[in-house]
């Protein structure tokens, strides 16, 4: 998504896909929390491959924080330590929902909080029951 047109088509996608398990004015319950991800995966894009090398040389020493260190290589206030991007979560459409917790779940806690605070969980849960493509959304 390099173009402010690319990221208004993908906000629309996202609300075509929500009709009928969700009302308008729920759309923003997916919406949000899903262009916040979204933004935060295109920020760490550059640096993820450095990072997840770092993490599992941490792993092994036993740092408790890690984080500090990490978001030196990302060169945020955040980073991932998930294997998955939005772009390997579609490899791995039958799982998409497990998968898509597990990246939020490698966050750093600051931003685990910020998604914890739109209640995504839920609305992963509600959009896996009704059978809506997570794959469309990301």
């Amino acid at each position: 998504m390099n173009n402010f047109q690319d990221k208004v088509n993908f906000i629309w996608n996202i609300a075509e896909l929500l009709r009928g398990p969700y009302r308008k004015e729920q759309y923003g319950d997916v919406i949000l929390p899903m262009a916040v991800l979204r933004r935060f995966d295109c920020v760490l894009t550059d640096t993820k491959p450095e990072v997840l090398k770092k993490y599992e040389v941490l792993k092994k020493s036993g740092l408790q924080n890690m984080d500090p260190v990490l978001n030196r290589i990302s060169k945020q206030e955040f980073n991932n330590i998930s294997k998955y991007d939005f772009e390997k979560l579609l490899a791995d459409l039958d799982n998409i929902a497990s998968n898509l917790r597990d990246y939020i779940n490698g966050f750093s806690k600051n931003v685990r909080e910020i998604i914890e605070h739109f209640n995504f969980d839920k609305e992963i849960t509600k959009l896996n029951d009704n059978n809506l493509p997570l794959s469309c959304r990301i």
